[in-house]
């Protein structure tokens, strides 16, 4: 549908943020024959950052949209997701992701971040979608007609809906809730280079390699079709524990892989170190909608990295967003607007819980990646022991998005540590049974 235009030059919808959660939703809403404005701050739109990962519950929206096939032309379909353990790099489990999109019907794909942000910004010209940048937003409002934003050069901006997709420190989110990030005390480095620079590592160029180990984790995959190689460090940092406010340096790098396996250590000297990623997130929240203000991607939901789905989370968001506005508007008598408070409230009712449970699996993750000692090997073992065709652990996040609360799968069911037999895990160490 082509955007009708907007009365006096108001948009249907203002999104603040043309991040990759904004952009999805810009897209999203004019798909349904919206007008929508972005505000971005910066001076041009654009990512930094390296490597996403795209599950199936992403790449089925892309579909919709018609993005997919610009997206496997940019990106990276690998075979496998292989774990393995970052000390002695044996494998540990690993996802077949060629029977993984024969089960939910869409591909598991790798790609540069700037790679899918440019696939949505070049969606949203084309949709014509009003993208403006240089514009601060340093308020909101709600009104009796909808919402307003409050720019930095005084003026204000208003719509009948505002998004507010404006990031981990949100505006939005310190305004309505003032709620505190959460500091993981782990920072990640990153990395994208020639794949000429790795060939020589012991690297895996088809699949995407987790290797897990105590307190650091390192992740590998090649991008744009294979003639790169991203990587991604992340550890606890002493300095971050100590209270300190310096934390996350690469000596504090350099230190936390020096009793890894041979590929983790030979990749660590590739790391961008000029810049690095604290690890941060907040606690879920129950409310994302504030009269006709409603939270979008990590400005309602920030999770930790584990779960690979802070970007897939927020291109849902949009998504549904869209969804629940077509319903409303089929449900509408002929020539009135639809009922944008039925739209949000029907929004938040289905992504709360679904990113609450993300992001609490997320911090749990990262937990069971990084544990040491005894704990170590009792995850080893119970990761060993899985059947690499079993889905239950990602049956609940892969599959279609859910539009209702009736419609979310149930959560897998964790396997205790204290399962494990650690018989073989221990003979691997070198340890006596």
């Amino acid at each position: 549908m082509t955007p009708r235009p907007s009365p006096a030059g108001q948009p249907d919808v203002l999104v603040v943020g043309g991040g990759i959660g904004g952009l999805g939703a810009a897209f999203a809403l004019s798909r349904r024959g919206l007008a929508v404005r972005v505000l971005e701050r910066a001076p041009e739109f654009g990512e930094v950052g390296a490597g996403l990962q795209i599950a199936p519950n992403c790449t089925r929206i892309l579909a919709e949209y018609g993005l997919l096939d610009e997206a496997r032309a940019l990106g990276v379909v690998p075979e496998n997701m292989v774990m393995r353990d970052a000390l002695d790099a044996r494998e540990l489990t690993r996802l077949d992701l060629a029977d993984l999109e024969r089960r939910y019907g869409f591909p598991y794909l790798v790609i540069h971040r700037s790679d899918l942000h440019g696939i949505l910004l070049r969606a949203c010209e084309r949709a014509g979608v009003e993208l403006l940048t240089d514009h601060t937003v340093t308020g909101y409002e709600n009104t009796d007609a909808g919402a307003l934003v409050r720019l930095a050069d005084g003026t204000a901006q208003e719509a009948p809906l505002v998004v507010a997709a404006d990031g981990l420190h949100s505006v939005a989110r310190r305004d309505l809730i003032g709620d505190a990030v959460v500091s993981s005390d782990y920072v990640a480095y990153r990395a994208a280079v020639p794949i000429e620079r790795v060939r020589d590592h012991g690297v895996a160029e088809r699949d995407v390699t987790v290797y897990v180990g105590p307190r650091c984790h390192f992740v590998q995959y090649a991008l744009r079709g294979g003639e790169m190689f991203n990587q991604v460090a992340v550890f606890e940092s002493p300095k971050a524990l100590a209270g300190r406010d310096d934390w996350g340096t690469p000596d504090e790098l350099d230190a936390a892989f020096e009793g890894t396996c041979d590929t983790v250590r030979r990749g660590i000297p590739l790391m961008w170190r000029d810049r690095w990623w604290q690890m941060l997130d907040r606690d879920p929240v129950e409310t994302w909608v504030h009269g006709r203000i409603a939270l979008l991607g990590d400005a309602a939901h920030p999770p930790l990295q584990y779960m690979a789905q802070g970007a897939i989370m927020a291109i849902e968001d949009g998504w549904t967003l869209a969804r629940h506005h077509a319903r409303q508007a089929e449900a509408a008598p002929e020539g009135a607007a639809p009922d944008w408070d039925a739209v949000v409230a029907a929004y938040e009712a289905v992504r709360v819980e679904h990113c609450r449970r993300v992001q609490t699996t997320a911090r749990a993750w990262g937990e069971l990646w990084h544990l040491d000692g005894e704990d170590r090997l009792r995850r080893n073992a119970i990761m060993r022991e899985r059947d690499p065709y079993d889905y239950a652990f990602t049956d609940w996040v892969y599959g279609p998005t859910a539009l209702t609360p009736e419609e979310e799968p149930p959560m897998f069911t964790p396997v205790p540590l204290a399962s494990a037999h650690l018989g073989d895990e221990r003979d691997a160490a070198g340890l006596p049974t």
